[in-house]
C-alpha cells in the first residue's frame, strides 16, 4: 500500500531523479525524502489527520503555497530546458562553476520545499495510510513499518537506480526532454491545487 502511493511520478519523485542524474547530493536527498515520510506516515497512524479538522484554513494555505512553489520550479525547469545546450555531464558542469550546480543547503530546501508544500504527500501519507492502518488495530505500528520501510526502499533505488539511465541523459534531446517533461509536470500539480480549491 505505502509503495504503491509512493511510487506515482509526482514533483518529489521527479526531483529525486533528477538529483540521481545528476550524481549531486543523493544520499541526502533521498534520506530527506524518506524522513520525512516516515514522520508524515507516523503522525498519520498516530491520529495526526485530525489536525486538519481543528483547523480549517491549514489545507487551503498549503495548497495555495504549494501551488506557487511548484509553478516557480517549473518555469526554472522549463527554462532549463531551452537554455540547454549539452546533455548531462555531471562532472564537467560542477569543475566549471554551472549555475545548475546548487549547493547542498539549496538543494536540501527545494527537496523540503518540494515534500513539504505538497498537499498530496499529506493525502497519502497522513490521511490515506493513517486511514488504512487504524484498520488494523494492534497491527497498525508494523503497517507503519512497513510503509517506512518502502518508502525508504523506493527513494534510495530510485536516487541510485537513475545513474544507470545516465548514458541516455548525455544526449543534449533527453536532457532537454526531461526538463521540459518535469516543468510541464509541476505546472499541471499546481493547476490541479489551484483547481481543486
Amino acid at each position: 500500500m505505502g509503495l504503491g502511493l509512493i511510487v506515482a511520478i509526482g514533483a518529489q519523485n521527479a526531483f529525486v531523479l533528477r538529483q540521481g542524474l545528476l550524481g549531486r547530493h543523493v544520499f541526502a536527498v533521498c534520506l530527506t525524502c524518506a524522513a520525512s515520510d516516515a514522520f508524515l506516515i507516523t503522525a498519520g497512524v498516530s491520529s495526526f489527520g485530525q489536525v486538519t479538522a481543528w483547523l480549517p484554513w491549514l489545507e487551503p494555505a498549503m495548497r495555495g503555497a504549494g501551488a506557487l512553489f511548484l509553478l516557480v520550479y517549473g518555469a526554472r525547469s522549463l527554462l532549463a530546458a531551452l537554455r540547454a545546450k549539452g546533455g548531462l555531464q555531471p562532472e564537467a558542469s560542477a569543475a566549471n562553476g554551472d549555475g545548475n550546480a546548487s549547493t547542498l543547503g539549496a538543494t536540501l530546501l527545494a527537496c523540503l520545499a518540494i515534500t513539504w508544500l505538497n498537499p498530496h504527500v499529506y493525502l497519502d501519507t497522513v490521511v490515506m495510510l493513517g486511514t488504512v492502518a487504524s484498520q488494523y488495530d494492534d497491527g497498525r505500528w508494523a503497517f507503519a513499518g512497513g510503509a517506512v520501510l518502502g518508502s525508504f526502499l523506493f527513494f534510495f533505488a530510485l536516487g541510485y537506480g537513475a545513474r544507470r539511465l545516465q548514458p541516455l541523459f548525455a544526449q543534449p534531446y533527453a536532457w532537454r526532454l526531461m526538463e521540459a517533461a518535469i516543468g510541464l509536470m509541476m505546472w499541471l500539480i499546481a493547476a490541479q491545487l489551484v483547481l481543486r480549491g
